[in-house]
């Protein structure tokens, strides 16, 4: 409907191109108009020339009898670049000029030229899309009384109120003022365009009143999505006297805060036009339904009811004869799916098209009465609490083409011949559907674009010489059981696009004609984590523009092949790819996002072509066997969030230009063989980084002040190197370590857009899916190495400055990082006492001043430290008492040695006086009680938390952005699970 209005605003525009040349005057008048413009090239200017035609230029009109320029289209139509510049009042030349379209340009930021007051013969006037900033002008629109069309949507910056003068263009049928930053009530002014059939004011401020609207009784579209209505009163009422109203959209209107929507009267009558209803994003609850109600009949062929808190729907909905679509999606109430189905099991049952319950609470089973919908083209059940089975009778319903139901619990088998002909999308991923799939299971379903069964226990019994009915655009089957062979199948489908098979138990090679096949379709293909060994062909001319490419965690060998010089996204991590990396040299379209090729067995240098790199954001090289120096051309990844270059054998200093990642978050240099310098310039240009690893190199000299510019720093390791010089003083500017407030692990998630796109009910485009990419690290903890990954990484707070030279004193400040959870000054010649203040590290669960020369005696503050786990200060001059407290005689004496003045618990060393009082060394027997009470603290503790910690990951297999991590990190949950309990335990101590 809205298209066919459209049309018909336009045809009263169209002319035929004139037989006569254009006016000279006119043409003189378009060339000073073009000369305003900075990129002649777009819109087809460039056929804007003197000795031409102007009649016959682009975007240009003429009447056919006189030769005057009439109509001037520039629009983007075809996704070209927007013009840029100013808007010449040359226009005014163009006396007969009666149809303007500069829509989708780029005019900002200037307001809408006053001159075009002037053009008193305009018709059609379309500015939408062109960033215009500013008011609304009153005095110019008040002179367009000629105006039939007036189009200012989308320009975001445009703003003010709307002009009460707008009433004066009576003439108007087509008024659209959506999405500027309007606001202010709605003018009743409005309701003297009584010649409006389209009204479109979303987001144009708000509304107070809706008595003017009465009065455009030729209304048949109608707009006022996200607009919130304030204090209307019986706006139902005031709808239902819109007689020819076709098109109704409130959308996030706060129609539920409305007061008195209706009066009585209008419960009994109702609208017999409106046929496309949307009230989406209301909130609205089941007691709408009663005012809901005359707005509803037999010609309703579209009703929008997402967004809201809807526990049901009523009975009447199933006498909806007319209705093909019912969209309840993204609803808060728990509701029952067959119960929903009940209600629509009338004529409705008969005439419905798409039914859209996607991300709502609907619960139970898919019942059998879905063959009752027997005209049901789309059904989308994604993401609600659905379980039992799915009913055999779905696969029976003859016009069925698009079905989506993933994220949901259903079970049982999958039953044989499923779906119909007419079926080109299958979604059924993230289920608890089981059983065996075999040929006869997809005979007839020739149509077949989109399927995906993932994260199911399904497994496939299919013969290596089937070839499928279908061809298959996305396929992913990923967490099922496809292997042990590989599915030679795919080889057949020559369309696709998108091919995951990740974690499918495939342990095979790779048949050789899978990497020939030329040209290809496919952008994103995931072989990951299976068991795939041998070589990888070229891959240089298999896939298509714009590709994502992820082979990792198998067993393939040989060098890393060509790849696409236009790749978006590259994984290549834990196999055993060998050689050197120069194919890196062959990616020189500068679309890289993501780059990871760790834990293999690559030697050699890096080449120095990483200026195409421009759009990287994580680059991992490391556990791998590359050597050299870093190139200078490190400084063009201006885009770089993480670079991993850890255990390799690089040497030599950083690199100055890597200061131009100012982008970067996580840098993990360590293990490697780097000499100099700490660079300054760390702390001075990376001032995002939030963690830094140089532990293990050769790196000398001074730990540089400028280190505590970094505000966001949690973890700082640049432990083993040689370093002297004493700690900065000015570690308490560090600032995430000072600060209280809740530990996260989003700043270790890093998302970057792969090559595939998702797709709609009508196979369009809608959009990239992203992918996410979690940092780790391995960091010293409790005497161990231990790799944190993204998750448990976040949660940290740490510095190790150990196996150094470092000399002096522990500066007081560091008694400031209240929110740090270790520290590692272990194997340095660190002098003096230990800070007495140190007690006031309330969260610290990690404490290693081993192997230094401190002396005096362990401050009184440390018997508050409820929260310490881990202390080791052995092999110093400590002297006096060890302070009585819970954790401190809890350790083994053993963390105590080496310091031949002190004494009492848990040293078995008597202080001086000791006998004397009566005081003795409490014996290992003795705790038992206490330390069996604390263990089960701990079993109790886990028992709770793993509890609540899988409920919430129920939650992120829901999410399609979250799955990914979450795979990512299951491996090293129990990492995770033990940090969150002691951080917890340590809370709990403290309070």
């Amino acid at each position: 409907m809205h298209l066919m209005l459209v049309m018909h605003f336009n045809e009263n525009t169209k002319h035929y191109r004139s037989i006569n040349p254009c006016i000279e005057k006119d043409k003189n008048a378009l060339l000073d108009f073009k000369a305003g413009f900075v990129n002649l090239r777009s819109r087809g200017l460039s056929t804007w020339r003197p000795q031409h035609d102007c009649c016959k230029w682009r975007g240009v009109e003429c009447d056919n009898r006189t030769g005057h320029v009439i109509k001037l289209v520039l629009q983007d139509f075809d996704g070209g670049t927007a013009l840029k510049g100013q808007i010449s009042p040359s226009l005014l030349n163009l006396t007969y000029l009666n149809h303007l379209d500069l829509s989708n340009n780029d005019f900002g930021p200037q307001p809408i030229p006053k001159f075009i007051g002037s053009m008193t013969k305009l018709r059609h006037l379309n500015l939408s899309y062109s960033t215009f900033h500013g008011n609304i002008n009153p005095i110019l629109i008040s002179s367009l009384t000629e105006l039939r069309y007036l189009n200012l949507s989308y320009n975001y910056q445009l703003n003010g109120t709307i002009p009460k003068v707008i009433g004066s263009l009576t003439k108007l049928r087509y008024l659209d003022l959506s999405y500027n930053s309007i606001h202010g009530n709605l003018p009743i002014e409005l309701g003297n365009l009584t010649n409006l059939r389209y009204l479109k004011l979303a987001n144009s401020g708000t509304v107070k009143n809706l008595d003017w609207l009465s009065r455009l009784y030729r209304l048949r579209y109608l707009d006022l999505g996200d607009t919130p209505f304030t204090e209307p009163i019986r706006w139902v009422d005031t709808i239902l006297m819109l007689r020819e109203l076709s098109y109704l959209r409130l959308s996030s209107c706060n129609l539920s805060e409305a007061t008195i929507p209706y009066s009585n009267s209008s419960i009994v009558n109702s609208s017999v036009s409106i046929a496309d209803l949307d009230l989406s994003g209301n909130n609205l609850t089941s007691s709408a339904y009663r005012w809901l109600f005359p707005l509803t009949s037999d010609r309703l062929r579209s009703l929008d009811l997402s967004g809201n808190r809807l526990d049901g729907i009523p009975k009447y909905f199933g006498n909806l004869c007319g209705l093909r679509s019912l969209g309840i999606s993204f609803n808060l109430e728990i509701a029952s799916f067959s119960g929903l189905l009940t209600n629509l099991s009338g004529c409705t049952a008969i005439s419905l098209e798409e039914l859209d319950v996607y991300y709502s609470r609907f619960y139970g089973s898919v019942p059998n009465s879905i063959k009752n919908f027997v005209s049901l083209k789309k059904l989308l059940l994604s993401d609600n609490q659905l379980n039992g089975t799915i009913s055999a009778k779905i696969w029976e319903l003859p016009k069925l083409e698009y079905l989506r139901a993933s994220s949901n619990n259903l079970r049982g088998i999958m039953p044989k011949e499923f779906g119909d002909s007419k079926l080109w999308y299958l979604d059924l991923s993230k289920n608890r559907l089981e059983g065996v799939l075999s040929e006869a299971h997809m005979f007839n379903v020739s149509n077949l674009r989109h399927l995906d069964l993932s994260l199911n226990s399904l497994s496939f019994r299919l013969s290596p010489d089937w070839v499928p009915p279908f061809q298959l655009d996305r396929l992913d089957l990923s967490y099922c059981k496809v292997g042990p062979s590989f599915p030679s199948w795919v080889l057949t489908q020559r369309n696709l696009s998108y091919l995951n098979v990740a974690n499918s138990s495939i342990s095979d090679t790779v048949p050789i004609g899978f990497w020939d096949v030329s040209p290809s379709r496919l952008r994103y293909l995931n072989l990951s984590f299976n068991n795939i060994a041998g070589e990888v062909g070229d891959l240089s001319s298999r896939f298509a523009p714009y590709s994502a490419i992820d082979l990792s965690s198998n067993n393939f060998s040989g060098p890393i092949p060509n790849v696409p010089s236009d790749l978006v996204s590259l994984n290549l991590s834990r196999n055993k790819f060998s050689g050197r990396i120069s194919f890196l040299c062959g990616i020189v379209d500068g679309l890289l996002s993501f780059l990871d090729v760790s834990r293999n067995s690559l030697t050699g240098e890096i080449p120095d072509c990483l200026s195409h790199f421009e759009q990287l954001i994580i680059l991992n090289l490391a556990h791998n066997n590359l050597s050299g120096t870093i190139p200078t051309s490190i400084g063009s990844l201006v885009q770089l969030e993480v670079l991993y270059l850890c255990n390799n054998s690089f040497n030599g200093e950083l690199p100055l230009p890597l200061k131009n990642c100012k982008n970067l978050s996580f840098l993990c240099l360590g293990f490697n063989r780097f000499s100099g310098l700490v660079p300054p310039w760390i702390g001075e240009n990376l001032s995002g980084l939030y963690g830094l690893s140089l532990r293990s190199n050769g790196f000398v000299g001074p730990i540089p002040s400028q280190i505590c510019r970094l505000a966001n720093l949690q973890i700082l390791d640049l432990s083993k190197n040689k370093l002297n010089g004493t700690i900065p003083s000015c570690l308490n500017n560090l600032t995430a370590m000072v600060e209280k407030g809740l530990l996260s692990h989003e700043q270790t998630q890093h998302y970057y857009s792969p090559a595939y796109t998702s797709i709609d009910s009508d196979g369009r485009n809608i959009g990239d899916d992203y992918s996410n990419y979690g940092d780790y690290a391995m960091i010293e903890w409790q005497g161990y190495e231990r790799e944190f990954q993204s998750v448990n990484l976040g949660l940290l707070r740490s510095i190790d400055l150990s196996s150094n030279g470092l000399a002096g004193e522990i500066p007081d400040e560091l008694t400031d990082l209240h929110e740090i959870l270790s520290v590692n000054l272990s194997g340095n010649s660190l002098r003096g006492e230990i800070p007495r203040k140190i007690g006031e590290l309330r969260s610290l669960l990690v404490l290693d001043l081993s192997r230094n020369g401190l002396s005096g005696g362990m401050p009184l503050s440390m018997s508050v430290m409820t929260s310490l786990g881990y202390l080791d200060v052995s092999d110093n001059k400590l002297s006096g008492r060890i302070p009585s407290g819970t954790q401190l005689q809890s350790f083994d004496a053993s963390r105590y040695s080496g310091n031949v003045g002190l004494c009492g618990p848990p040293v078995t060393r008597n202080c001086p006086g000791d006998e004397a009082s009566g005081f003795r060394n409490v014996g290992f027997e003795e705790v038992d009680m206490d330390e069996s009470l604390t263990r089960w603290l701990y079993i109790g503790g886990s028992t709770g938390f793993a509890t609540g910690f899988w409920i919430a990951c129920g939650a992120l297999l829901l999410n399609r952005r979250g799955r990914h991590v979450f795979f990512r990190i299951h491996e090293h949950m129990m990492d995770w699970i033990y940090l969150r309990i002691v951080l917890i335990l340590a809370k709990l101590r403290i309070k």
